[in-house]
């Protein structure tokens, strides 16, 4: 409406571990990659509420394409329903070949450039979907727990430490309070803090772990915590992310204890030669890290190595935000892509990218740059998992079969996208797959975010359509919720980066979530959630629209059926003022506003507007405008709305009801045509204000009467309707004398025809001037005999009706 060629494209972020789960729990199937292929598969019947079927790798992907597609219509529907003005040409799938030949194309140039690394260590580990996770994934979650106060054998003791309280007893033992027990076969060192003179003395010295006897070094680091527990802190490989900061600072050996599956594994570690220890351990292997924790209690209280019973504390564990098990920390290899966890220079890169883009509402940037501060590590991309885009890559295996990793084959770029679990790499053939001297695919794919952090790149093609993507990119805005600014928003703006050296975009607009009326999010989990399409069908899509769009950037909005329903009576009273407007004697085929095609300007006819009333509207109007136009520039579209709201009331409420009696002629000829042609051009102007937040009531109303779409109308122009010789002082002092009539009658509980002898307004001389030039307007409106003008004191009017 502003003149722009607009690129607005829709896409779907489809591929991820959600699209996995409600694959399995809606055909009741389970990815078992070991299996071969079934092209005669079939889904099995009354699937839900069963076991899960194992199937292939080939066949669980096929599923999920399938699905997917089906919910993609679905999505379509609503947001095509809801008028979502993309443009749906541009459509793209995350999982689409394109888009996976851009995102492995995207990763090959950061292998290249060496921003991309595969590491093997401690990984933040999903025990349910067994798979790695990013950092940006987690959420802390409040568990119920119990502190278990445990003693390990002191082998220097000086006596002064106390009786145990304070870690150090006089019986030479060292107490130690976890929320983990199960983790003592894992323990590699005792930590305590550098200035704590409580334990200064067994710093450097060795202790003896209780049930397994390894001994273990007591060593100070300053994130040991003086007011927790003892102050002494197991370190235990993993329990949680300050073990893995401890076992790298440190210098410790790792013992791992939780395997893939999320039980402690079957053998414990070779430090545990005893055959007591050994004996204790497979009281414990196989169990889950629950069903462990309370055995390795029994074990400690049969020991006599736990003091006193466990004491109930609540307290955070960190989860996959998708989870519904903690997360465990396992040792495993993956691909990282350098993100400022690690390197000072990019962190600080990241930055002053953030500080160079455009906020709306600026105070986001504060959760930006609070995250980009709280890095820690690199980006983890890779995934465990089946339905995504292929890490793509191959590694060659030596003369024993065993993978060389630092040697990864890559593909051509021509040949993507690939899928290495079921292509061989350049230069060999499928027969050498597993085979010594052969090849060995990466079984993994990228994270999601991987892909979508190139969301700008897809939708413009880059490098599939070099036209396109040098017209597009970078781009005016991304819309999105506040709570990805740490994934989508900061992955995408790092991808750019590197890449290519820019902002993906200029603006974020960052929106809130929608939450139920007890101001929590809605989750399909919490059974809280309302689906969009029977509220459409009971308000209409014009309706729910004008709910959402009063909402603030960065503001949660309550969902409220009120205030849907008071969009719907917006739009109907849209629909009725123009059927009023258009209907007037005065005749459509009039002097009026007219539009010929796509952003083209709209002739807006003044000369016939010649009634002081009608020029003080349409100055008023002109104000609207400015500001309407100002708060989208300013991307405040709900003080858009407002503005326009507030105004059209009056509009109707008021202005129509002071002009309709001269409108149908009864004053004469011009101030008939002078009403008519002020009314037209306020409707058309009216219906291109409203028309990006109720698009369908405003299309209805402008077909009726333009050809073209509202919607490829010129924006309306403030300039001309500024410059008119009006006071919008008279429609204001006439509305405020309007309402006086009314309210008097109202409580004379009379109709509002009926005649009224006189008003008498006393006030301020400036404007009665300025009611005197609606006097016969109100006269008409009101019903009146006659009105008097009086001046007298006090800065308002005041308003006596005499029945």
């Amino acid at each position: 409406m502003r003149g722009k060629a607009v690129f607005y494209p829709v896409g779907w972020d489809d591929n991820g571990l959600p699209t996995e789960r409600r694959v399995q729990n809606y055909f009741g199937v389970r990815c078992d990659p070991t299996l071969p292929y079934d092209p005669q598969f079939a889904p099995p019947e009354n699937a839900r509420g069963g076991g899960q079927t194992p199937i292939s790798r080939r066949n669980f992907i096929e599923l999920c394409e399938r699905l997917t597609e089906l919910d993609e219509r679905v999505f379509e529907d609503v947001w095509r329903r809801i008028g979502l003005s993309v443009d749906w040409s541009t459509k793209y799938r995350t999982i689409g070949d394109d888009a996976r030949a851009i995102s492995q194309r995207a990763f090959l140039r950061n292998l290249a450039r060496g921003e991309a690394y595969l590491s093997e260590g401690p990984t933040l580990w999903d025990v349910t979907y067994r798979t790695a996770v990013a950092q940006a994934d987690l959420e802390d979650r409040e568990v119920s727990g119990a502190w278990h106060r445990i003693a390990f054998t002191g082998q220097h003791s000086t006596g002064q430490h106390g009786t145990g309280q304070h870690g150090a007893g006089r019986d030479g033992r060292v107490v130690v309070a976890t929320t983990r027990p199960e983790l003592l076969p894992a323990c590699v060192a005792l930590v305590v803090h550098p200035s704590d003179q409580r334990h200064a003395a067994l710093v450097g010295s060795t202790v003896r772990t209780p049930l397994f006897g390894v001994d273990v070094p007591v060593l100070a680091h300053r994130l040991a915590d003086l007011g927790k527990g003892t102050g002494i802190v197991m370190v235990c490989t993993f329990g949680d992310t300050t073990d893995i900061v401890w076992w790298r600072d440190l210098g410790l050996p790792t013992r791992p204890v939780i395997g893939a599956d999320g039980r402690l594994l079957p053998e414990p570690s070779p430090e545990i030669t005893s055959a007591r220890g050994r004996a204790a351990y497979q009281r414990l292997a196989g169990l889950t890290p629950a069903a462990a924790r309370k055995q390795a209690a029994e074990l400690l209280r049969e020991d006599g190595s736990l003091l006193g019973e466990p004491e109930p504390v609540t307290h955070p564990v960190k989860f996959y935000e998708k989870g519904d098990r903690p997360l465990e920390i396992i040792t495993t290899r993956q691909w990282f892509l350098r993100s400022g966890g690690r390197d000072p220079a990019i962190r600080r890169a990241m930055a002053e990218r953030g500080a160079e883009l455009d906020w709306h509402p600026p105070f986001m940037q504060t959760r930006y740059q609070h995250w980009v501060d709280g890095l820690t590590g690199d980006w983890l991309v890779s995934r465990q998992r089946f339905f995504g885009t292929a890490i793509p890559v191959w590694y060659p295996l030596d003369g024993d079969g065993e993978p060389r990793y630092a040697e990864p084959i890559t593909p051509d770029d021509g040949a993507l996208p690939v899928d290495p679990a079921a292509q061989p790499p350049p230069g060999y053939t499928e027969s050498q797959r597993g085979r010594p001297g052969g090849f060995a695919a990466d079984p993994d794919v990228m994270d999601t975010w991987a892909t979508s952090s190139l969301s700008p790149q897809i939708a413009g093609r880059w490098s599939i359509d070099d036209d396109l993507f040098g017209r597009v990119f970078p781009m005016d805005l991304r819309p999105q919720a506040h709570e990805i600014i740490r994934t989508w928003l900061f992955y995408t703006v790092l991808r750019s980066h590197t890449g290519h050296g820019v902002l993906p975009w200029r603006h974020a607009a960052i929106s809130g979530w929608i939450v139920d009326p007890d101001r929590k999010k809605m989750s399909k989990s919490k059974g809280n959630v309302v689906t969009p399409a029977a509220v459409l069908e009971e308000f209409g899509a014009d309706a729910v629209r004008y709910w959402a769009a009063s909402s603030r950037l960065g503001v949660d909005v309550t969902y409220d059926p009120g205030q849907i329903r008071i969009g719907r009576r917006l739009a109907i009273k849209i629909l009725n003022a123009s059927r009023f407007v258009l209907g007037l004697a005065a005749g459509n085929d009039q002097a009026g506003p007219t539009a010929t095609g796509p952003g083209t300007a709209v002739k807006d006819d003044y000369p016939d507007v010649t009634e002081p009333l009608d020029l003080a509207m349409l100055r008023m109007l002109g104000e609207v405008v400015s500001g309407s136009t100002r708060a989208f520039s300013d991307y405040d579209h709900s003080r858009a709305l407002e503005r326009t709201e507030e105004f059209f009331w009056t509009f109707c409420d008021d202005y129509l009801e002071l002009v309709k009696a001269r409108a149908y002629g009864e004053a004469g000829r011009q101030p008939a045509a002078s009403a008519g042609a002020a009314l037209r051009l306020a409707l058309s102007v009216l219906l291109r204000l409203f028309a990006p937040f109720l698009p369908f009531v405003t299309e209805e109303a402008w077909s009726a009467w333009q050809p073209g779409s509202v919607h490829r109308a010129a924006w309306p122009d403030a300039g001309p309707l500024l410059a008119l010789p009006g006071d919008p002082g008279v429609l204001a002092t006439a509305v405020a004398a309007i309402a006086a009539v009314r309210k008097a009658k109202t409580q004379a509980q009379v109709p509002l025809r009926t005649p009224a002898r006189a008003l008498t307004v006393t006030g301020p001389a400036g404007q009665l001037d300025q009611l005197s030039l609606a006097a016969a307007d109100l006269r008409a409106a009101g019903h009146l005999d006659r009105v008097d003008l009086r001046p007298g004191p006090g800065p308002e009017p005041v308003h006596e009706v005499l029945l």
